[in-house]
């Protein structure tokens, strides 16, 4: 099973100053106990407040999940060749005739094709199969004592405090992810506040059990965070040999019919509307995959930040909706970690920000790479190679 909890998107880009504002650290029983004083201040009922923070622990577990976060170095290829395989494109399909109706609301309200559910569904907890096993509260006070990122798990406790009010978390039975998401779309308690939707009509939004539930509310909130009603959000295109490499990249958008005089085709049926702005997407350089970014690509990001987690997902949910399998071309190879981290400190040297020499293929080394492509009179396709490191 392959997980990847929402809310990193968030802990990548917290400060520490930020940090250094929100009480954190110290004796994780005083802690606990301030806690329960600021719930009590904040209007939460003093005995649910008692009876929340009473059976909470410290969970060392969680801790080491935190400091062991897989990061996304695969390139596109194979990472999306790892995660898409024919049983979770059959059971996808499956999920959609079972909950045909569920996604038919989906599409009325909140204008999101069901692909883009089936397929966060999918890749979060494989349908619901493994909705991870740590114990809810325990992870968010956990991460709220640790001094990383207290100002991003500080509310979350409040918010799962809430819930409990409600009826909707158990403190002592409610588990989920290391990061505190819960349910087969893995949400935290605030986004569940804010989104959850009682998609079952039973009184409650129980996302860990009901299918119903969770899809409502992952429409919810994909809706909040963006989404626009009805419109596309990827598809598979072909390029001219004499394209302009360098004006490729999330970066860069051009409506649609300006890429269609540039000689940008669907590989597959038409593109859409040709006054969308869009982007072109080339994970793997100028001989790799190809694809057209709609305005809805972009919300992907606001669930989860990793650029090759996000076209995955977006490029499945495609392929949940009769879209062929991928072009994967013949892209030049590409580098291994220590040949990245030499590329890094190279282009580091040079003056580029590109957050680290870590070996990561990440949005600031993409760019970096095509501007010092651009210089050397290199294609400018951002996929660093070889016969780049040997130039610089």
């Amino acid at each position: 099973m392959f997980t990847r909890p929402a809310i990193l998107a968030l802990v990548l880009g917290a400060t520490a100053a930020q940090a250094q504002s929100v009480p954190c650290g110290g004796s994780f029983s005083g802690f606990v106990s301030d806690l329960q004083q600021e719930a009590v201040r904040r209007g939460h009922d003093p005995q649910a407040a008692a009876r929340f923070f009473g059976q909470v622990s410290l969970d060392q577990s969680v801790l080491r999940a935190d400091r062991q976060q897989g990061i996304f170095q695969d390139p596109f290829i194979i990472f999306s060749r790892k995660l898409i395989s024919q049983s979770r494109l059959d059971r996808g399909r499956q999920m959609a005739q079972r909950y045909d109706s569920v996604f038919d609301r989906i599409e009325r309200q909140y204008g999101i094709s069901r692909g883009v559910l089936l397929a966060f569904w999918a890749f979060e907890t494989d349908y619901g199969a493994v909705q991870g096993d740590f114990n809810t509260a325990n992870a968010l006070v956990t991460l709220a004592h640790d001094c990383r990122r207290p100002q991003i798990f500080r509310p979350q406790v409040f918010a799962a405090l809430e819930l409990f009010e409600r009826g909707d978390f158990d403190p002592a039975t409610t588990s989920g992810a290391w990061a505190g998401e819960i349910g087969m779309v893995q949400m935290l308690p605030k986004d569940i506040i804010e989104n959850g939707v009682d998609g079952d009509g039973d009184g409650h939004v129980t996302l860990k059990t009901s299918a119903p539930d969770a899809l409502m509310s992952g429409a919810s909130m994909l809706s909040s965070l963006g989404w626009r009603h009805g419109e596309p959000w990827l598809q598979e295109v072909q390029l001219p040999q004499n394209f302009d490499w360098y004006q490729t990249g999330v970066h860069e958008t051009k409506s649609v019919a300006e890429w269609e005089r540039m000689g940008v085709r669907a590989r597959s049926g038409r593109l859409d509307d040709g006054r969308l702005q869009a982007s072109i997407i080339i994970p793997q350089g100028r001989n790799g995959p190809a694809f057209i970014a709609y305005p809805n690509f972009r919300v992907f990001f606001e669930w989860n930040q990793s650029f090759t987690y996000v076209l995955t997902a977006a490029y499945f949910a495609t392929r949940l909706e009769g879209a062929p399998v991928y072009d994967a071309g013949n892209p030049e190879p590409g580098l291994s970690g220590n040949q990245m981290q030499q590329l890094q400190r190279k282009l580091q040297a040079r003056g580029y920000d590109v957050g680290g020499a870590d070996g990561i293929l990440g949005a600031g080394t993409r760019d970096a790479v095509r501007e010092v492509q651009r210089q050397l009179g290199m294609p400018a396709d951002a996929w660093p190679t070889p016969q780049l490191l040997n130039r610089l």
